[in-house]
């Protein structure tokens, strides 16, 4: 028996892409899209505790990059179309935001992941931040209670940290982030 055929999935441009309603959560992969699940509370108390940190120290030191967190944009490839919305990002080329989104690579990204499909961070999204340019590149995994830096710059790829670390964000030359602070903070 073969297995009945099957057309490809149809594909969205940018503009079927801008025309979708805004409160829909979906990324787009090579023209694909994929749905989002809703961040846990969990997700979100992480996210608004690694952006205040990294804002912060932006802040103090009157720095040109700016923090963006998630439903924000970030177009990777105009083609084939891929667009996500990582969870917090630092852009530092401003020639890259157009009021709508980042076009091209941020500089740094920290996705969180969600206990349902944690294949997303891991894999997926590390190959196309990777390939798009990327510079640094975080996955902070709540349920393992790991953070796992990949640093393209110099080619660490997926070096594992637990939860009471303090790690140094690579792109700045004095950010430290205290994941034990943190950690203890939201009793995870």
């Amino acid at each position: 028996m073969t297995p009945a055929f099957q057309p490809p999935p149809e594909t969205i441009t940018l503009e079927k892409y801008e025309a979708l309603p805004e409160e829909k959560r979906i990324e787009v992969f090579e023209g694909i899209i994929y749905d989002m699940a809703s961040p846990s509370q969990i997700h979100q108390s992480l996210s608004m505790q690694l952006s205040t940190a990294i804002n912060s120290y932006i802040l103090r030191k009157k720095g040109s990059c700016s923090v963006f967190s998630t439903p924000f944009d970030v177009k990777l490839f105009d083609k084939p179309l891929t667009i996500v919305q990582p969870d917090i990002m630092i852009i530092c080329d401003k020639n890259k935001l157009d009021g709508k989104r980042c076009n091209g690579a941020p500089d740094f990204i920290i996705e969180i992941v969600s206990p349902g499909n944690p294949a997303d961070d891991y894999i997926r999204k590390l190959y196309y931040y990777k390939n798009a340019g990327v510079r640094e590149y975080w996955i902070v995994d709540p349920r393992r209670k790991i953070v796992a830096v990949n640093y393209f710059e110099e080619n660490l790829v997926s070096v594992q940290y637990p939860f009471d670390s303090i790690l140094k964000v690579n792109i700045f030359d004095d950010l430290w982030i205290n994941f034990s602070d943190i950690s203890d903070l939201l009793n995870i």
